[in-house]
């Protein structure tokens, strides 16, 4: 059931920075974040791509990258579990993912495009997913995670990075 808030046994305490950022129904969420995201192509020049607010922080290249790559990793685990499999699912490495991309060799238009390619495949799984499979679980290294969960956890990670790209980079 989308409009249904996932209660806390259904994700880790980790993820409650996330999912508490979410208010509506998370389908509306969901398309109310791309519209953000569509918005960083206008409100960050170029030149400030390479910008970080400290030492051995993200560029805002490297942000916006990182939320395509998590974003991924998300609806991959989503799809995993609403298709009833039962594996386990490691933990990935945000750190190792941005380092191996070379997110700061490309333009912010190219970055932010690819999000909102993702964007409009993460609305695509969840919109076509049946009312049981919001329920379905499996988990990533020991901790159970509903897909239900894992769809507000997904929507909340942007936003919160859209927040932090708005505090602490001057984003917007």
């Amino acid at each position: 059931m989308p409009d249904t808030r996932p209660k806390p046994d259904e994700y880790s305490p980790h993820h409650e920075q996330y999912v508490s950022l979410i208010e509506g129904p998370i389908l509306d969420e969901l398309a109310a974040g791309r519209e953000s995201i569509r918005r960083l192509i206008d409100q960050v020049p170029e030149e400030r791509g390479g910008f970080r607010y400290a030492e051995r922080k993200w560029t805002i290249r490297e942000v916006i990258g990182h939320m395509a790559d998590a974003e991924r990793i998300h609806t991959f685990r989503a799809l995993t579990f609403a298709r009833n499999d039962a594996i386990e699912l490691p933990r990935w490495g945000p750190d190792a993912y941005a380092a191996a991309a070379d997110f700061n060799a490309r333009s912010i238009r190219s970055l932010v495009e690819e999000e909102l390619a993702v964007r409009d495949a993460t609305i695509a799984l969840f919109a076509s997913l049946p009312a049981e499979a919001w329920a379905r679980e499996g988990t990533v290294t020991g901790k159970r995670l509903t897909v239900r969960a894992i769809a507000y956890i997904a929507a909340g990670h942007v936003k919160r990075h859209l927040n932090v790209l708005r505090e602490r980079y001057g984003v917007g």
